[in-house]
């Protein structure tokens, strides 16, 4: 049976992060796309079913654009590319997580059975509409699950086909998967899956339960990591009652509490606030500069580079922590920039290095700190190399969604699965530590009172209330 679009690609590739909000959500923003292969015998339409074999229970939606080539395709310049396109339409990269870990990343088991590749019901021309400016659409049950746009987008369609052109030749027919935003999860039998390009007609698929899978072969098995990657959802927030907290404390009381549990390096030592008035609480979004090398700044230090790629890409509640390796010889970020990543909603910025356009930072309502100012561009010692990676700042490892506390003093880290714990035994601390001060006020020796004895502790406890 044929597909009603005329469609029949003798390979269908799909990106595996291409959107920032799922890039947020997986807490890693990808230096170039990664792709893996469907077989056209994936391939489906709106209206058949989504089989999920029994036995599992990890079946995921992915709402996606998918792009289809109208020409062959070979070593095609990212201008040009676009006039290789024959159209868009709606796609469900749909898979059973159960079978990811027996796939070893080629995601053939989860992702590539017959009918995981649904497609249409509408092929747009490329030409009448705006391609940097698509909404994509899911619905479950009727209830809206994904809404994103092409503008939020890491690599446009324009760069996915240059890029896989360069060792893939693409055929007429060819379907290109361009990844899904934040909001794709687990559905089960009896749910109805439907993805629309703005307000075109929508393609609709439903679950159904198939048989079990026979034998021989990988059997389903669930981990915690294929869990997580099929339900999805943001990379954990910080609870609004933990970050009340953390807004409350001093970081010194915070290093107190670290520092009973072990952690003595998490202190980020010699940075200063532009504005010391301001408190920072947020999640680490972090960037990598390696030393300047001319070649290498000529080809990564241009355009869309790691550093601008970082800012674009950040999220609300997210802290920039650039890693600069200590070097006070350039400016690392400038006010334009900083404020860009405030209007995306980050939370602060955190740089070894140097702020660039120092005194503007006054102006701009964004926790900033940093190591001092220059007015050199990083051109002059650094190259942006990469995103999303663990890196040193300060004389502190920072990975991606630690937890970041600032103060006027300074800038601490804490790591996430401490954060509620760290945050109500410091507000108890403080607690502690007002009563010890009005003491001391009153003339009171400090012996047995701080850190606060047995002897003290029932008077404490009736001050308390």
């Amino acid at each position: 049976m044929s597909h009603p679009l005329g469609l029949a690609p003798s390979k269908i590739i799909a990106v595996h992060l291409n959107f920032r909000s799922r890039a947020a959500e997986r807490g890693r923003f990808p230096e170039e796309p990664s792709y893996f292969l469907k077989p056209p015998s994936s391939l489906s339409w709106s209206g058949r079913d989504l089989l999920r074999p029994e036995g599992t229970e990890l079946s995921a939606f992915e709402g996606e654009i998918a792009v289809v080539i109208g020409k062959r395709a070979s070593q095609v310049a990212r201008e040009d590319a676009v006039g290789y396109i024959a159209g868009v339409a709606a796609a469900n990269d749909f898979g059973v997580h159960d079978l990811r870990y027996a796939d070893r990343g080629s995601n053939l088991r989860s992702k590539g059975a017959d009918g995981y590749t649904p497609v249409g019901p509408v092929l747009l021309d490329p030409n009448e509409v705006d391609l940097n400016d698509l909404r994509l659409r899911t619905w479950v049950n009727g209830e809206l699950v994904q809404d994103d746009n092409t503008g939020d987008l890491l690599f446009d369609f324009a760069y996915l086909i240059a890029d896989l052109s360069r060792n893939v030749t693409l055929e007429p027919g060819d379907i290109i998967l361009t990844g899904t935003p934040t909001g794709a999860t687990v559905v089960s039998p009896g749910d109805v899956v439907e993805v629309a390009i703005n307000d075109t007609e929508r393609l609709r698929n439903a679950v159904r339960e198939a048989a079990p899978l026979a034998r021989p072969g990988a059997r389903p098995k669930v981990t915690r990591e294929d869990r997580a990657a099929a339900v999805g959802g943001s990379v954990p927030a910080i609870k609004p009652e933990t970050e009340a907290a953390l807004r409350s404390v001093a970081t010194a009381t915070l290093s107190s509490q670290l520092r009973k549990r072990g952690l003595h390096h998490t202190f980020l030592t010699g940075l200063k606030p532009a504005r010391p008035d301001l408190r920072m609480v947020g999640t680490a979004h972090t960037l990598r500069f390696l030393p300047l090398r001319e070649d290498q700044f000529a080809e990564r230090g241009g355009g869309m580079n790691a550093q601008k790629r970082a800012v674009e890409a950040i999220g609300p509640g997210q802290i920039l922590v650039i890693d600069a390796r200590e070097d006070h010889g350039a400016g690392t970020l400038g006010d334009i920039l900083a404020l860009r990543a405030l209007k995306r909603g980050a939370a602060g910025v955190v740089t070894d290095g140097c702020l660039r356009d120092s005194p503007a930072f006054a102006d701009i309502d964004l926790p900033s700190y940093s190591a001092g100012a220059h007015a050199a561009v990083l051109g002059r010692r650094h190259v942006p190399w990469e995103v999303g990676v663990d890196v040193a700042c300060a004389g502190v490892l920072v990975r991606p969604g630690d937890v970041l506390v600032g103060d006027a003093e300074g800038v601490i880290l804490i790591p996430p699965s401490l954060v509620d714990e760290i945050a109500a035994d410091a507000v108890k601390m403080e607690h502690e530590e007002r009563f010890i001060l009005e003491r001391v006020a009153d003339g009171e020796s400090i012996d047995g009172l701080y850190p606060l004895g047995e002897a003290k502790r029932a008077e404490y406890e009736r001050w308390s209330g």
